[in-house]
């Protein structure tokens, strides 16, 4: 049975899908995090809050659980038969829902169940179903609608290929008849011009023959216009002298005859070749496994401690009042630092804008460096210590080894990777993309399997125009800087479009994009290169993981060149790469 379409609550409504930075606790006048949640007052706590609650005597029975693990509050409905009572219950004998007070009055013996728990249930499954349409059903979908239309393209070329041929085959048959047509003519004109011998041989002797027959009248009227009786030729003439010659026989020429072929058009059609459909069975098209694509956001073991862990440390984590300069280092090999990936113990892989790319340490000793064709965003370090960049001239990503052995690990057939981040949830690989004047934002999972295209919004929209940055959120969201299209563009981690920040000024410019423990996004602006007198559009601009602006952390009245390069670092300290130096400064702007 269809469900109905029922009124959405304020409750639901604000239910969010997308997992928050950090909840404020429902206690009056505490501002702390809420950690906890009573299920019986449908209170908001923090852990001081918590201990409160259960330590008081009117509230210490109560059901207080993690913020995760509560009931959802059932909506407030008042009973009918007694409007000073709400329904709470539901009676699995009548299957109708009642009040207390009609419980004790009309359903004594009979079943009834808790309204809150039975609704709370349903309402998590609901939660759960949203999560599979979103980590599964929508993004397999649209990898479908992909191939459809990679399927739309294929069958366009083999028709084009198919018209191709049919035409050179149509060619060639009309050159082949072309070169008959020009054999038989050619036969033809040969039979003309003998029967044209023969006609001409015969003209001459009946030309002769006429000739002979004048000649003969002459001598004839000769001889009888002789007066003499002695020595007349008439007389002295023998008989076979007046005999006239017969006509000579010739025979009529026959003239050739043209046979005409018997032909059909299905004869045609068998000489030029049919397209025919292949009586073959069609397949089904492949739909991953919801196991499958279940796994691939899932965090391992290891990362569900690490989240744990950070988890903890996140509770006493908030913004500073000030933003500190701690620390700096210069990274040698570089004329300046346009984009910082972090590796293990204390390493770093730094890069400029024009193909360096450095391996070295916060002291800068033992520099490594590697010749790319990379210019900003284009390298990541792995959860295991490797570093992944993009070749873009070649297209093809590689990975470097801990050992420094450098692979191939993914082609990118036809698009160029200019951006790429390897994810700190379950180590799958965002990779933007751009080819021709098409952009995409592709995810690989750590074998380099591709398993999601980002190209457009659910109206068609294209999302991306350059995304020459990319990062991603602490839950799952992927956020890019896209200097083109002058934004940051956020979409969710299947691929719907969250939001897009175009900076506070009348025209934005991102560059280097990072995240925090706390889910804030931070994102370089500056003015466009070759325009420095644009000095006050060099910021770091701060916003929480809704996009909501909350502040500026660095400004042009600090003085230094225009930031471009950015990441947090474990100690949560901020590393700034700048476009005029190969300094990297260091900020504390969290405590």
């Amino acid at each position: 049975m269809a469900l109905s379409n029922p009124e959405v609550s304020d409750s639901v409504q604000e239910e969010p899908i997308i997992g928050q930075d950090y909840l404020m606790c429902g206690t009056e006048d505490c501002e702390k995090n809420c950690l906890f949640y009573c299920n019986h007052c449908h209170l908001r706590v923090c852990k001081q809050c918590k201990d409160e609650h259960q330590k008081s005597l009117e509230t210490q029975n109560h059901e207080v659980v993690p913020y995760t693990q509560r009931k959802r509050q059932l909506p407030v409905e008042k009973c009918k038969d007694h409007p000073t009572k709400d329904i709470d219950m539901t009676c699995d004998d009548c299957q109708i829902q009642v009040c207390s007070k009609c419980a004790t009055q009309n359903h004594r013996k009979h079943a009834l169940n808790d309204l809150e728990t039975i609704y709370s249930e349903k309402f998590t499954l609901c939660l759960d179903e949203i999560h599979q349409i979103h980590q599964y059903f929508l993004p397999t979908s649209h990898d479908i609608q992909e191939d459809i239309k990679d399927n739309f393209k294929e069958i366009k070329a083999n028709i084009d290929k198919i018209r191709t041929s049919i035409k050179t085959k149509a060619e060639s048959l009309k050159h082949l008849v072309d070169t008959v047509a020009s054999d038989e003519i050619e036969r033809v004109n040969k039979m003309e011009e003998s029967l044209k011998e023969k006609l001409k041989s015969q003209d001459k002797t009946y030309q002769d023959y006429i000739s002979y027959l004048e000649d003969l009248v002459r001598e004839f009227h000769g001889y009888m216009s002789s007066t003499k009786v002695q020595g007349n030729p008439l007389i002295l003439s023998q008989p076979d002298q007046l005999k006239i010659k017969p006509i000579p026989k010739t025979i009529i020429p026959v003239p050739p005859v043209f046979n005409a072929g018997q032909y059909s058009k299905e004869d045609v059609s068998k000489l030029l070749g049919r397209v025919t459909v292949p009586d073959t069975k069609p397949e089904n098209r492949k739909i991953k496994p919801m196991e499958t694509a279940s796994t691939q956001l899932k965090p391992t073991e290891q990362q569900k401690k690490q989240d744990r862990a950070k988890s903890d440390m996140k509770q006493t984590l908030f913004l500073s009042s000030s933003v500190t300069k701690v620390g700096e280092y210069k990274v040698p090999g570089v004329d300046n630092v346009c984009h910082i990936s972090l590796g293990k113990s204390g390493r770093l892989w730094a890069s400029d804008d024009c193909g360096s790319l450095v391996k070295t340490d916060l002291q800068g000793n033992q520099p490594q460096v590697i010749q790319s064709s990379g210019e900003y965003g284009y390298h990541t370090a792995t959860q295991d210590g490797d570093l992944i960049f993009a070749d873009r001239q070649n297209k093809v990503i590689n990975r470097i080894k801990q050992d420094n052995t450098i692979t191939k690990f993914i082609k990118t057939r036809d698009w160029e990777p200019i951006s790429i981040h390897s994810s700190h949830i379950n180590g799958d690989i965002l990779v933007g993309m751009v080819k021709d004047e098409a952009a995409k934002i592709t995810r690989y999972n750590k074998t380099g399997k591709e398993v999601q295209n980002i190209q457009r919004d659910k109206k068609g929209q294209r999302l991306y125009n350059n995304p020459h940055y990319i990062t991603e959120n602490i839950n799952g969201d992927i956020c890019t800087s896209d200097y083109k299209k002058h934004a940051v563009v956020v979409v969710n981690k299947s691929g719907q479009h969250r939001f897009s920040y175009v900076g506070q000024g009348p025209r934005f410019n991102p560059y280097g994009i990072c995240t925090d423990l706390l889910g804030h996004i931070l994102v370089c602006s500056n003015p466009p290169f070759g325009n420095f007198l644009m000095s006050g559009d060099n910021k770091v601009n701060l916003l929480d993981q809704h996009g909501q602006f909350l502040s500026l952390i660095l400004t042009a009245q600090q003085g230094v060149g225009f930031y471009l390069g950015l990441c947090v670092a474990d100690e949560n300290n901020l590393h700034v790469g700048q476009h005029n130096t190969n300094t990297v400064k260091v900020y504390k702007y969290l405590q």
